[in-house]
């Protein structure tokens, strides 16, 4: 702008402020009263015109943004309502009403008159970080809606692109209020990275960590972790520079250090819910003292059990054969190979598993003795539902449990139970 258009437009706004002091003037208010109540109808009669100009302004481009969303159908439009970007962009116009309405309000205050205009130039910083925020926003948003980035630390991102806007409307706006040019503020601000750097050690660690979970695929939102040192066993909720949030199954929140997914161990069940499995790995305990040579009497009973059926006939068979060939004398039980109550319950759990439409098929199913102890004899079983979802689990887990405890009584077998505190 030269300086003839700056001369012209001095002499208008001083024209309307002449004109408005004139008017009150003739009205009768008091000479020394007459430019602080000027200032003072100036500033409401802005003001007025500001609130319904916004209002229109944002009215106006709510509808050309719904209407717009409608027709393209474009996420991003409907994100952009949301996070109230109308409302933003409609201030442009308010916005350079007050900007050139200065001079003609605060005429007869020209000390005033320069702080309101460096007031407004920091005002604008702030607005138009706002703007770009809301934009941010919508665009996250929308990004969120992607199958392939839903499970990604968006928020962290984000996060550092707002933060670098941040750090640029800080330079400028340090610069407007010092009268510093950007660069002298930009080299102030190298000589103080240590400083910064201490500042903003967390959002950096966060952000370095947030890279490395996401490039070693480590973590994702949505993922079931635990990690007993900071409490969380959950759903990871969101994953941001500073913090990780787990909703725990009881409904509480843990948050923890990004930096510490990197740092400590901790237990991602990711696994096992890809898989469409989820371990079980417990064992009943058989009182050693009911462990015994099943009698040839008791051989057509138990044949009767449906799921060992077929095994009898085949061991009965095989054994046979071996006395023979062996010249076994079977006048006692203990004399060559011989069926056991615990290996016909053992096999019993293992048929039972493997038919069962709750138990996944293709993964690893183990039925097995450990190390005796002072709770008898472990009968491990080792498998994996047809299902992750933890309510199902523990209910497949309860009904086997609840039928191979009713089983041992058809193997002659007593489990295992404290009574030293009965």
């Amino acid at each position: 702008m030269n300086e003839e258009n700056i001369e012209q437009i001095s002499r208008s706004t001083s024209a309307i402020s002449e004109w408005s002091i004139n008017m009150l003037n003739n009205f009768g208010v008091p000479e020394n009263w007459v430019k602080y109540i000027n200032m003072i109808l100036l500033a409401v009669a802005l003001i007025l015109v500001v609130i319904v100009v916004q209002y229109l302004t944002r009215t106006i481009l709510s509808v050309i943004l719904n209407r717009s969303a409608k027709i393209t159908k474009a996420p991003i439009l409907t994100f952009l309502e949301k996070r109230r970007f109308p409302h933003y962009l409609a201030m442009i116009v308010p916005f350079s009403m007050v900007k050139g309405s200065i001079p003609i309000v605060f005429d007869q205050f020209p000390k005033l008159m320069n702080f309101m205009d460096k007031a407004a130039d920091v005002y604008l910083i702030f607005y138009i970080i706002w703007l770009i925020m809301s934009i941010i926003n919508a665009a996250a948003d929308t990004l969120r809606l992607k199958p392939s980035l839903k499970d990604k630390p968006l928020d962290s991102y984000v996060q550092v692109i707002k933060i670098i806007f941040y750090i640029i409307g800080f330079i400028i706006l340090f610069s407007i209020l010092t009268g510093q040019d950007t660069t002298v503020v930009i080299t102030g601000l190298g000589a103080g990275s240590a400083i910064l750097m201490l500042i903003f050690k967390d959002s950096i660690l966060g952000f370095v960590a947030s890279l490395q979970v996401s490039a070693n695929d480590m973590v994702r939102i949505g993922d079931w972790i635990t990690m007993p040192k900071y409490g969380a066993d959950g759903d990871v909720i969101q994953i941001t520079l500073t913090t990780v949030k787990v909703r725990n199954f009881d409904k509480t929140i843990t948050t923890l250090p990004p930096y510490a997914l990197v740092s400590d161990s901790f237990q991602n069940w990711r696994g096992m819910q890809e898989t469409g499995g989820r371990r079980l790995k417990r064992s009943v305990h058989i009182k050693q003292g009911t462990i015994r040579f099943i009698k040839p009497e008791e051989l057509e009973q138990l044949s009767k059990i449906e799921q060992i059926s077929e095994y009898v006939h085949t061991k009965v068979k095989e054994i046979d054969i071996y006395n023979k060939d062996h010249n076994v004398d079977k006048s006692l039980l203990i004399n060559g190979r011989n069926l056991t109550n615990i290996g016909l319950y053992r096999q019993y759990i293992y048929n039972y598993l493997k038919s069962h439409p709750k138990v996944h098929k293709d993964l690893l199913l183990i039925v097995r003795q450990l190390q005796p102890n002072e709770k008898g004899m472990p009968l491990e079983l080792y498998f994996f539902t047809a299902t992750t979802v933890w309510v199902e689990y523990e209910a497949i887990v309860s009904d086997i449990f609840d039928h191979i405890t009713s089983a041992a009584a058809y193997f002659d077998l007593e489990l295992f139970e404290d009574l030293s505190n009965g």
